[in-house]
C-alpha cells in the first residue's frame, strides 16, 4: 500500500492530487450543493481510504452510501459514466469493486444495534446533552454519586429515573449531606429524560454496549472496514442523534491513546449531510465537536465534514479543516453569492483560476481541490475531475443487507438487549421490601393492641367471678341485717327517741316509719 491516495486530476491525468495519508488526520471539508457529485466523491474517499487500511465511520443520511458494500456494475448508467471519467484522468488499473462494511443502527433495524450505559455517558456530558442548568446538573451528579456509594448500576433510562426518583424520596437527608436536592430539579431532569425517550433514547442506553474495537477493524486482506450508520430515520430524531455523536466522540477521545502523526489514521469519520448535524444542535455537541476536530488529530483520527454549503460549519470548526474538495455552489440568492465568496477565501490561490467564478461553473463530477502537501502547506487550488468510485452508486436491497449483516465479523454479538439486575430492580425490590415490613409492623401493632384489651377483659371478668369469701360474708350479713338487726334497731331508736308508756302510740308510729328507712338501707346494702 501506498502512502497516498488518487483523488483527481485533469484531462489526460494532468496535475494528479494526492490525499497524503500521513496527513488525512488533519480534517477535511467537502462541500457542493444537491446533485453535484459530493456524496459519490466520498463514497470514493472512503473506498480508497479501506483499501489502504484505514477503517471509517460514516453516517448515511439518505441511504446512498450502503452501495460501498457491493461492486459497481457496467450495466449501471452512472457506471458507465464513472467508466469513461477513469479513462479520461488516465486510471488505467480502474475496475469495480466492493469495500468491506459493517451496518450499524440505533433502532436495530438496518444494522446491528449500538447502545451505550447510562453510567459510561456520565452525569456531565449528560447534562449538556440536556440542556439542564447548574442547579440541575449538580442534583444530577448526586444522584450519580448516590448510585456510586450505594452499588446501584445505572445502566438505562428506567434506572436514572428509578434513581433521580429516590433521590427526590430521600430529599430532605441528601440535602444535609451533599447540598440542596429540591423535588422541582429532579423533575426537570425527568422531563428532558422524557424528551430523549421520546426520540427512541431508550435503544440506545443499554447493554451489551459497544465495544470501540469493532469501530477500528480491519479484514483479513488488511482493508480498513467501513462502518456505515443508517441515518435516514435518526435524522427525524435530533437529540438522539447529537446524544450518540457526542458519546462517540468522546469515548474515542477519552480512549484512544496520543500518537501524533501516524503513517495512516487509525480511523476516518465522515459526517454526510453535516449542516443538519449543525441546524438546532446542541452547545454541547458543537462545542464537543469543536474540541474534537482541535484535538483528536493527535490519537490518529480524521474528521470530515460532507455539506451542501461551507457555510454552515461553524467558524470554529471550519478553520480546522486542511484537505478541501469544492463542488459546485449555485449563487441564485444573496446568501449563495456570500457563501460563492466564503469559499473562495479559503482556497491558495493558483495562477490562471478565478475561484469565486469556477465555483460557479463546475460540473457534475468535477471540483476545485487543495490538500496539505508533505511539508504541510496547503497546495495551489486545482480544478479537475474526481476519481469515481468502484463501488455501487445508490441502495442495496433489503435482501442484500441482511446478507452482509449475518455474515460480517460483528456476528449477533449486540443483536439481542441484555437487562440484568440493575437500579431499577434493585430499588424496586427495596421499596416492596419496606412497605411489607411496614405493613408487617402494623399488623403486629394492631394485634398486640387486640390482645391487650382482651387479657384486660378476662382479668375483669376474672375478679368479678372469682370474689373474695370475706366479701361474700359481709354480703350475706348486710342482707341478713335487713330483716332482723335493721328491726331491732329501729325499735330501740324508737324507744330512745320517743320514750314509752305515755307516748306509746306516737312512738308506734314514728318507730315503722325508722324501722322501715332503716331496713331498707340495710337492704341496699
Amino acid at each position: 500500500m501506498g502512502d497516498t491516495i488518487f483523488i483527481g486530476a485533469g484531462e489526460n491525468g494532468a496535475n494528479p492530487q494526492q490525499l497524503n495519508l500521513r496527513l488525512a488526520n488533519r480534517h477535511g471539508l467537502i462541500a457542493g450543493a444537491t446533485g453535484t457529485g459530493k456524496t459519490v466523491t466520498v463514497q470514493g474517499i472512503i473506498e480508497n481510504l479501506s483499501a489502504a487500511g484505514v477503517p471509517c465511520f460514516v453516517a448515511d443520511v439518505k441511504g446512498d452510501l450502503a452501495g460501498l458494500a457491493m461492486p459497481g456494475s457496467p450495466l449501471a448508467k452512472a457506471h458507465t459514466a464513472f467508466a469513461e471519467r477513469a479513462s479520461a484522468i488516465g486510471l488505467s488499473d480502474w475496475h469495480y469493486a466492493e469495500a468491506p462494511v459493517q451496518f450499524w443502527d440505533l433502532y436495530g433495524e438496518k444494522g446491528h444495534p449500538i447502545r451505550t450505559t447510562i453510567s459510561e455517558m456520565g452525569p456531565v456530558m449528560l447534562a449538556r446533552l440536556l440542556g439542564l442548568n447548574e442547579v440541575q446538573e449538580g442534583v444530577l451528579t448526586i444522584a450519580f454519586h448516590v448510585a456510586d456509594e450505594d452499588g446501584l448500576l445505572l445502566l438505562d433510562l428506567d434506572d436514572l429515573q428509578a434513581m433521580l426518583a429516590h433521590c427526590a424520596e430521600r430529599a430532605r437527608e441528601l440535602t444535609s449531606t451533599y447540598g440542596n436536592v429540591s423535588k422541582q430539579s429532579v423533575g426537570a431532569i425527568q422531563r428532558a429524560l422524557l424528551q430523549l425517550r421520546s426520540q427512541g433514547g431508550e435503544r440506545f442506553f443499554g447493554e451489551p454496549a459497544l465495544d470501540l474495537a469493532d469501530f477500528l477493524r480491519t479484514d483479513d486482506s488488511g482493508r480498513g472496514v467501513v462502518n456505515i450508520l443508517a441515518a435516514d430515520r435518526l435524522m427525524a430524531a435530533p437529540k438522539l442523534y447529537a446524544t450518540f455523536l457526542l458519546w462517540l466522540l468522546s469515548e474515542l477521545f477519552e480512549t484512544l491513546p496520543e500518537i501524533g502523526d501516524p503513517d495512516r489514521p487509525k480511523l476516518c469519520f465522515f459526517f454526510d449531510e453535516a449542516h443538519l448535524l449543525f441546524d438546532d444542535a446542541p452547545p454541547a455537541l458543537v462545542d464537543k465537536i469543536e474540541q474534537v476536530v482541535r484535538l483528536i488529530r493527535s490519537k490518529g483520527v480524521g474528521v470530515y465534514f460532507i455539506t451542501q454549503n461551507p457555510i454552515d460549519i461553524p467558524d470554529t470548526v471550519a478553520g480546522q479543516l486542511n484537505n478541501r474538495i469544492q463542488h459546485k455552489l449555485n449563487a441564485f440568492t444573496p446568501r449563495d453569492q456570500a457563501a460563492v465568496r466564503s469559499a473562495a477565501t479559503t482556497f491558495r490561490a493558483s495562477p490562471g483560476i478565478d475561484v469565486a467564478a469556477a465555483i460557479t461553473e463546475l460540473k457534475i463530477g468535477e471540483a476545485l481541490v487543495s490538500l496539505l502537501q508533505p511539508d504541510g502547506a496547503p497546495s495551489p487550488v486545482t480544478r479537475c475531475l474526481i476519481r469515481p468510485p468502484a463501488s455501487r452508486v445508490g441502495p442495496i436491497t433489503a435482501e442484500e443487507r441482511s446478507i452482509l449483516l449475518s455474515t460480517d465479523a460483528v456476528g449477533d454479538r449486540y443483536d439481542q438487549a441484555v437487562d440484568r439486575e440493575s437500579a431499577e430492580e434493585l430499588l424496586a425490590a427495596r421499596t416492596a421490601q419496606a412497605v411489607q415490613e411496614r405493613e408487617q409492623a402494623e399488623a403486629g401493632k394492631a394485634a398486640d393492641g387486640r390482645d391487650k384489651a382482651d387479657a384486660s377483659a378476662a382479668r375483669a371478668a376474672e375478679r368479678e367471678q372469682r370474689a373474695s369469701p370475706w366479701n361474700q360474708a359481709i354480703a350475706s350479713a348486710t342482707r341478713a341485717a335487713g330483716s332482723s338487726i335493721g328491726r331491732q334497731v329501729a325499735n330501740e331508736l324508737g324507744r330512745q327517741v320517743f320514750g314509752s308508756g305515755r307516748k306509746r302510740a306516737s312512738g308506734g308510729l314514728m318507730g315503722s316509719i325508722v324501722r322501715g328507712v332503716l331496713g331498707g338501707l340495710f337492704r341496699a346494702r
